[in-house]
């Protein structure tokens, strides 16, 4: 399957925002967006600073798919999955990201951004319930117990990023993770206002809607 292989702070810098798509390097003084404020390329400077309202739809689209690593496609299936469930869609679309296997990953810490997760995920290297998922995209339920399997426990990638982040520092209430065992439990699906994601979903309906 396709995937952005440019330079992910390009990204960031496209959104004029940290996505958190380098891990450590998004925490450290070499993180480019908070010196160059401006998009990349060479009439970054010079662009107009007057957008569309259909401009700006599409910059908060681009900028949630690209936080969460979805190509637009499968954005675009989620958002449709979002709008048929009951409840508020833009609430609905932003919890189903939420509840996906690399986000989850990320969250627990297991991994420095979620293009890591993703990496971990497709090498089997967790377990989901006992039983090994390598779908990135896999939406996770209430109860459902991630474990790092016996044989990847000495990972460097899964230790670095808990040592970063001292293990269970950040986690959302929605998850728990038992650093011994290099255990997590999915609780419930996390309420809108639980979720630290600085957007507004409605822009996305809306242009969706169209």
């Amino acid at each position: 399957m396709a995937r952005y292989t440019d330079a992910s702070c390009k990204l960031c810098r496209r959104e004029r925002q940290k996505l958190f798509l380098k891990g450590a390097k998004c925490y450290s003084e070499k993180c480019p967006v908070d010196k160059r404020t401006y998009p990349p390329g060479q009439h970054g400077l010079a662009r107009r600073q007057k957008v569309s309202e259909y401009g700006v739809q599409l910059r908060e689209k681009q900028k949630v798919r690209r936080l969460y690593g979805v190509l637009e496609r499968q954005f675009r299936n989620t958002y449709e999955k979002a709008a048929r469930l009951r409840g508020v869609t833009g609430d609905n679309l932003v919890k189903l990201l939420e509840r996906r296997f690399d986000n989850v990953v990320y969250r627990l810490n297991l991994a420095p951004s979620r293009k890591a997760a993703r990496q971990i995920i497709l090498h089997r290297h967790l377990l989901v319930n006992g039983k090994s998922v390598n779908i990135p995209s896999f939406l996770v339920s209430p109860g459902d117990v991630i474990t790092v399997k016996e044989t990847s426990r000495k990972l460097d990638v899964i230790h670095e990023s808990l040592k970063r982040t001292r293990g269970d520092s950040g986690i959302p209430n929605w998850l728990t993770f038992d650093k011994g065992n290099l255990q997590g439990t999915f609780l419930a699906v996390p309420e809108r206002a639980d979720i630290q994601l600085n957007a507004n979903e409605q822009l996305i309906v809306e242009l969706y809607s169209k």
